[in-house]
């Protein structure tokens, strides 16, 4: 079940998160940083252009959808936790021989195993 809220929420989150991240969060830590614009950031390594700006969004992204879904996961399970009725304990059926500490049925006045007569309120 939580697997299944994860998925669903997570592709319903990803626009907006993608757009929360790419559109108010990157300024705001770009502002931070000096002016840095995180799209745009990358470094050069012979031919290749590796796009670090856009793995640090994807990794904030991946952040936020994880906060996201943890918060909806937490309040589902603080909810359901609160509806559930409290399960009654069953009486006990064995109880435990005084003399050899075997279990041994309730009912019983004499140990299987160590043949001890027991008292009816032992247990």
């Amino acid at each position: 079940m939580d697997m299944a809220v994860g998925v669903v929420v997570g592709g319903a989150f990803s626009a907006i998160v993608t757009s929360l991240v790419d559109d108010v969060i990157g300024p705001l830590i770009g502002m931070i940083c000096g002016g840095i614009d995180f799209s745009g950031l990358s470094i050069t390594v012979g031919s290749a252009n590796l796009m670090i700006g856009n793995f640090i969004q994807a990794i904030i992204n991946f952040l936020i959808v994880a906060a996201c879904i943890f918060s909806v996961i937490k309040a589902f399970n603080a909810a359901s936790s609160r509806l559930k009725k409290p399960v009654e304990e069953a009486a006990p059926t064995t109880k435990i021989c005084p003399f050899c500490k075997s279990e041994i049925n309730i009912e019983a006045t004499k140990c299987a195993f160590c043949g001890s007569g027991i008292e009816m309120d032992a247990q």
